[in-house]
């Protein structure tokens, strides 16, 4: 295996677990109401009231990709009847309606689309959590969820070689929320919604809202990296590292999977039917294909390989 490029010192952020396993990011990641309605926030230990509406926008962006070896027919009918199960445009409705439950806010807007042979979007609109729920409109066939101001876009993305047998399938999960939601609540859900060798994570707060002083507030709320709002439990079976800019609350994880269980990349009579070196060479050639994926650039020595 390619070692994995690990930045400087300097540019990561350690997590720090509490006692119950939730990192202290994760378990002060919370709003109160407080009194006549204000809104509070409780960052860096510290109380803040805001002064009316929460401008700040924060933004949660990710890929996952999904790795897969197909060569012979049968196989390659096999992945594709999985691909339709696992990423066609009703589940992905499923998992956006959930991810608004998770961030308590109400779905505005859903459109959902399948394409032709592959691949499929959810677009939503959202809105805060509110006493009377918004009214849910659904236009066929295409899948988009809204929230007010607020926004979850799921798109997938199929990849086939013929030469090496090698199948990716890429989601693209965009959250943006305003207010006092946070796309953080639903990461680990959606990280457990679909089975990941490659994740690649950006999570930016933008903008800025006023406390009752008048007071300027970039961000509402404490994070030292994104890896503080997944499970230890997820993150025991990855490579992870941050490269992320505090001061501009831009923060940065990427993920791949450690071990690679060849039986679970295989579809159709391959499962069965394939000699000891030639498991070595797939098993070989999945893993450098994630390396290239986790480093984002090609890695020489591929040829032989394939």
């Amino acid at each position: 295996m390619t070692a994995a490029l690990i930045p400087p010192d300097s540019l990561y952020q350690r997590r720090v677990p509490d006692y119950n396993g939730r990192t202290r990011a994760a378990r002060d990641h919370h709003e109160i109401k407080g009194d006549q309605g204000r809104l509070i926030k409780r960052v860096k230990g510290q109380t803040i009231k805001l002064d009316g509406f929460n401008n700040l926008t924060k933004s949660l962006s990710f890929n996952i990709y999904d790795m897969c070896y197909a060569r012979s027919r049968e196989s390659q009918i096999e992945y594709l009847e999985y691909v339709d199960e696992e990423y066609n445009s009703s589940r992905l409705e499923s998992i956006t309606e959930e991810v608004t439950r998770i961030i308590r806010a109400h779905l505005v807007h859903v459109s959902t689309q399948d394409y032709d042979p592959r691949g499929a979007s959810v677009v939503a609109l959202i809105n805060e959590e509110r006493d009377e729920p918004a009214a849910l409109s659904v236009a066929a066939p295409a899948v988009v969820g809204h929230l007010d101001k607020s926004h979850i876009a799921i798109h997938t993305y199929p990849e086939y070689q013929k030469e090496s047998g090698l199948a990716t399938f890429r989601v693209d999960v965009d959250i943006s929320t305003c207010g006092m939601i946070s796309p953080l609540k639903a990461l680990h859900y959606l990280l457990e919604s679909f089975d990941s060798d490659v994740v690649i994570i950006d999570y930016r707060v933008r903008g800025f809202t006023r406390d009752q002083r008048g007071r300027k507030l970039f961000i509402d709320h404490d994070i030292g990296s994104i890896q503080d709002f997944i499970s230890d439990d997820f993150l025991e079976g990855y490579t992870a590292y941050d490269v992320n800019i505090v001061a501009d609350n831009n923060f940065h994880t990427k993920m791949r999977k450690k071990d690679i269980v060849l039986k679970d990349y295989l579809f159709g009579d391959e499962t069965t039917s394939l000699g000891v070196n030639e498991r070595k060479r797939i098993r070989k050639a999945l893993d450098a294909e994630i390396q290239e994926l986790f480093e984002c650039k090609n890695l020489g020595g591929r040829a032989s390989l394939i």
